[in-house]
């Protein structure tokens, strides 16, 4: 007997959302996924609200390619390391374990050291050139503890943030903006670590308020195995402040911070 006309719709539609959700998870997996920067830890270059494109083929995959890291892959596969100077996005270790956004320093069988504020890489000082302040308007997003009492500033009657800025460039070539807050010894004045093979060496650009690879976990995260590396970051696709309210449609453009969309890495 034939299925009758409503058993055949339901049929089709369960068809769809099963490939509908088949797409969504090869995409996500294997080819681009998105990311929302919750954190200053990557100021200057990324704001908390910034929503990232994160490309997933660059460094191969593995289980933290899927999502949630489910385990169906054996290793890494088509693996190939990053780049100095890279943005990626890759799944912390510990029994916590995020997603986290950091920039790469360090590559298999380098040393680094941060003396005075300067990173170290293999014996050689990374040249880090002052340049004008940050300037970041005090927001719902970035409010005035987040950016602290000492930076807090104004600038035509607006309440801001100021920190010192500087212009770091890797060897290569990779050139990028980070921040010095302060003189924080136990940030600005470390040991030698040296990147064991198949690991590599993650900081982030607000120098002084990032858990990264210069603490062991649970206060930073240490050396990074390669096959937590995710992907790296392409391009920011929408940022908003944090003024809008879901209730209210129209302050989501007036909260969006348009001038951000479409900068690349």
């Amino acid at each position: 007997m034939a299925d009758t006309p409503e058993k055949s719709e339901t049929k089709d539609t369960l068809r769809f959302f099963l490939k509908l959700a088949l797409f969504v998870f090869i995409l996500r997996s294997f080819i681009v996924t998105s990311f929302v920067i919750p954190s200053e830890s990557m100021l200057p270059r990324l704001l908390i609200g910034d929503y990232l494109f994160v490309t997933k083929w660059n460094y191969g995959y593995s289980r933290w390619s899927l999502p949630f890291g489910l385990p169906l892959l054996p290793g890494r596969i088509l693996g190939r390391d990053p780049a100095r100077g890279d943005v990626v996005v890759f799944r912390s270790p510990g029994p916590d374990d995020h997603d986290v956004i950091k920039r790469v320093i360090g590559l298999p069988g380098d040393t680094i050291q941060v003396r005075n504020g300067q990173v170290i890489l293999n014996g050689r000082p990374v040249p880090k050139q002052r340049i004008a302040d940050f300037v970041l308007p005090l927001t719902p997003n970035f409010n005035a503890d987040k950016c602290g009492a000492e930076h807090l500033d104004t600038v035509a009657g607006q309440g801001v943030c100021r920190y010192a800025r500087f212009r770091e460039t890797l060897p290569g070539g990779k050139s990028y903006d980070v921040l010095d807050q302060g003189d924080f010894p136990d940030r600005d004045d470390t040991i030698v670590y040296t990147v064991p093979a198949g690991n590599v060496f993650l900081m982030g650009d607000n120098r002084d308020d990032s858990a990264d690879s210069r603490f062991a976990p649970p206060m930073g995260i240490g050396y990074i195995p390669m096959e937590r590396l995710e992907g790296r970051a392409a391009v920011t696709f929408f940022s908003t402040d944090g003024t809008a309210e879901w209730i209210k449609p129209w302050t989501w453009v007036s909260a969006a911070r348009w001038s951000r969309i479409g900068e690349g890495f």
